[in-house]
């Protein structure tokens, strides 16, 4: 989750500038740290993800308790992450008989 503040300290100074490329989107951010949750999922065998959620859930660093604020208390964001990681994550569990 570091990567998600360095990202975001990244990319407000080029919106500030109105760099067209940059803020085409209107999260910026979400769209970072929805292709990390997105390529996790992608780039993980079936074997590691069954692994990973047999295993007991380690506390949350403190930019993901941070990100996870964010998304709690702005729907606008979170409806943006939801309907960007939603499809590929539930198709890869599905893929991998992780749900019915």
């Amino acid at each position: 989750m570091k990567r998600f503040a360095l990202i975001v300290l990244a990319v407000a100074p080029l919106c500030a500038f109105n760099a067209p490329a940059v803020c085409a989107q209107p999260f910026p951010m979400i769209d970072q740290l929805a292709q990390k949750v997105v390529q996790k999922y992608q780039n993980s065998s079936c074997q590691q993800l069954a692994e990973e959620r047999s295993q007991p859930r380690a506390p949350r660093g403190e930019m993901e308790q941070r990100a996870i604020a964010v998304l709690r208390s702005d729907q606008q964001m979170r409806m943006e992450f939801i309907n960007r990681v939603a499809a590929p994550v539930a198709n890869k569990l599905f893929e991998c008989g992780l749900i019915p």
